[in-house]
């Protein structure tokens, strides 16, 4: 079985969106063992979106095309599929009466071009999953298939995990299960890993199964992607941890987070479980870190609160008399911090204290409890803005060593 993505937009193509839609579904379609060759992104024009397609289905089984069924006049995907089937495009009532609730539920009148929506090729059927205005079709041509979705992400995954992976297997034949596991580490390079885990690969790679890989994600760190293939859901689930626990032995404290979880997760959990509570003073995030932790659910049992302290007089408001700058301003932040919002645990940032340490990208990160304050320099690579991003990670990432007790990959102490 092979699929083939196109995704539809001039603004893909003028660079406007990423498209980051393309990339997830070529990861869903290799985990599920079913290839994908080819990746087309193509305008908002019915001729060369009829030809993409064409094209497609002439070397593809099953084609996934992502975007243009708004409600638009630039939104002509609907009508392009028609006339590769050979069709004609019929109203469906029911799915206009779904759009139209879906609007008075907000308060608000439908526009009547969202009736364009409603619009079928005769002999597609509509995808059961529906979590915005534009219903997604399962559209035959002949043997083969075109699936159309949303350009929404959260749309089209739900309609691509809903119904079409299992319509894929279905048409694939597919008989055995993939699955796969991400550990996600932070503290060492991807080459690093690589050396680390080389035997492992090794053997895996005589084996065949499961087979790992290194996937760099920038400010998250580095994934180790496992992958299983089984019978059944529940063999390929215990290939997995099997091959986890084997990993978490071989890598130690690296591994941070499984999944989509991610460090300020991993935090506030560890926080949650032992009764603590933290403040923070941010003097390079500028409240980046406090944006992230509260986007996790729970951060308001464990975040006593924040500042942000751009300057000296702010740091003094907050009772830290040495700055912003240096090691010493780090510890003496996050002491601040602490007692200012009564705090178990006290985080801090602190900026470069010369032009030299700045054009290496230097942060000062402190950590403050009840047995004191001490502080940790690190060299963040990129601009001013992943600086920020590397320094919020960095900062919660000698935390969690901290709360774990153990040392960093490096067998130093977490923090000193």
């Amino acid at each position: 079985m092979r699929c083939e993505v196109v995704a539809i937009g001039t603004e893909l193509l003028l660079g406007q969106i990423v498209d980051t839609n393309s990339s997830w579904l070529g990861e869903q379609l290799a985990l599920a063992g079913i290839d994908s060759h080819f990746q087309t992104k193509v305008g908002d024009n019915h001729g060369r979106i009829v030809a993409s397609l064409r094209l497609a289905l002439s070397r593809s089984d099953a084609v996934i095309v992502c975007g243009g069924l708004g409600p638009t006049q630039d939104d002509i995907t609907r009508e392009a599929i028609a006339e590769v089937m050979g069709v004609s495009l019929v109203r469906h009532p029911e799915i206009g009466d779904r759009i139209r609730a879906r609007f008075e539920a907000r308060g608000r009148r439908m526009p009547e071009n969202n009736l364009r929506q409603a619009d079928v090729p005769t002999g597609a059927s509509i995808i059961a999953e529906m979590p915005g205005t534009a219903p997604g079709l399962v559209c035959p041509v002949g043997a083969q298939v075109i699936y159309a979705v949303p350009g929404v992400p959260y749309e089209l995954k739900e309609m691509f995990e809903g119904t079409i992976l299992a319509d894929l297997r279905r048409r694939a034949g597919l008989r055995w299960v993939i699955r796969s596991r991400v550990l996600r580490t932070w503290g060492e390079s991807e080459s690093g890993l690589a050396e680390t885990l080389g035997g492992r690969i090794e053997e895996l790679d005589r084996l065949g199964n499961p087979t790992l890989a290194f996937l760099a994600s920038g400010i998250e760190g580095i994934k180790v992607r496992v992958t299983a293939k089984a019978a059944d859901a529940e063999a390929a689930e215990a290939l997995l941890a099997e091959e986890e626990a084997g990993l978490r032995e071989r890598l130690g404290d690296l591994v941070f987070a499984v999944d989509d979880d991610n460090m300020e997760a991993t935090i506030v959990a560890l926080l949650g479980a032992r009764g603590l509570r933290i403040a923070l003073a941010e003097a390079v995030t500028g409240g980046l870190m406090s944006a992230r932790l509260s986007a996790v659910p729970g951060s308001e049992r464990v975040l006593a609160g924040a500042v942000t302290v751009p300057n000296e007089d702010a740091a003094e408001a907050i009772g830290a008399s040495g700055g912003i700058g240096g090691a010493t301003a780090a510890s003496a932040l996050a002491q601040a911090a602490r007692a200012r919002f009564a705090a178990d645990i006290g985080l801090a940032n602190a900026v470069a204290q010369s032009a030299d340490e700045e054009a290496r990208g230097t942060t000062h990160l402190g950590l403050a409890t009840a047995t004191g304050a001490r502080s940790e320099m690190v060299h963040l690579p990129g601009d001013r803005t992943r600086v920020r991003q590397y320094a919020v990670i960095s900062l919660l990432n000698l935390l969690r060593l901290d709360l774990l007790g153990e040392t960093g990959a490096d067998g130093r102490p977490a923090c000193r």
